[in-house]
């Protein structure tokens, strides 16, 4: 159920302005049909939710066809031009570097950047928020950016990094295959992080995009010699904290207003 200010919400006026069977309109009906509340102060704190999501897909499938390769961190790369490689395997946002022109140029020249799975998770999110965020928001709340799995992530997005159980799983989410009897030559393989793409299918970093059963059945060829124990897809997920990510949002977007007001009739 999605109530608005305490208010059960009727979704017919917000599923038309949605394509039939998209993506947007699965998200809503899958809110509306829940047994759990989902609170929101406003329409537009669901809808910036709404379109964070699907902004999350797109970013996942364009990290996808970027040219981004999988390596592990002692074998990672990136464009020195925009970041400092550390001896960890992260990317080091470097000084005097817009971090919206370095993320960009993640997708711009994937082929000269390799790192792994959770760091390309973690990348997705920062390029989702930036198809959202004006500039000037997105370079004034990540004014430095240190990209490697979940060590270093500003605290605006610390809750990718914590899965959880939930009682619904929405397209957008992060979720998570585990190999629990990985070969322990690749480590890496342990499990997969993996972004909902909504239509039964995931991207993952390494793995690409496919079903349950491509990303299962990729994470077993990487099992132990003479294991029969099968990856599985753990019932958890993470997600950003979309309620704060929309006050950063609501309140520049205010403020941008009221000083055009200003500059306009004052």
């Amino acid at each position: 159920m999605i109530k608005i200010s305490g208010n059960k919400l009727d979704t017919k006026d917000i599923m038309q302005k949605y394509s039939s069977n998209s993506i947007a309109t699965k998200i809503i009906s899958i809110l509306d049909s829940s047994s759990t509340e989902y609170e929101y102060e406003s329409l537009k704190e669901l809808e910036f939710e709404i379109n964070l999501r699907l902004n999350i897909i797109k970013a996942a499938i364009e990290l996808y066809r970027s040219g981004l390769s999988f390596e592990t961190f002692e074998n990672a790369k990136a464009n020195e031009k925009y970041w400092e490689l550390t001896p960890e395997g992260g990317f080091l946002l470097k000084d005097g570097v817009k971090a919206s022109d370095a993320i960009k140029d993640i997708y711009e020249n994937g082929s000269q950047y390799a790192t792994e799975c959770a760091t390309a998770m973690v990348i997705l999110y920062y390029k989702a928020l930036l198809n959202i965020y004006p500039e000037e928001l997105f370079n004034k709340v990540f004014p430095k950016i240190h990209l490697m799995n979940w060590h270093y992530i500003n605290r605006e997005l610390r809750h990718i990094g914590y899965v959880e159980k939930y009682p619904d799983y929405l397209p957008g989410d992060r979720r998570y295959f585990k190999n629990p009897d990985v070969n322990p030559e690749t480590p890496e393989w342990q499990g997969e992080n993996v972004i909902d793409l909504g239509n039964g299918t995931y991207y993952g970093h390494g793995i690409g995009i496919g079903d349950a059963n491509d990303i299962i059945n990729a994470l077993n060829e990487n099992r132990k010699e003479g294991s029969t124990t099968s990856a599985y897809f753990m019932d958890v997920a993470a997600r950003p904290n979309f309620k704060l990510l929309f006050r950063i949002y609501d309140n520049f977007i205010s403020q941008s207003q009221a000083r055009r007001f200003n500059r306009l009739y004052l």
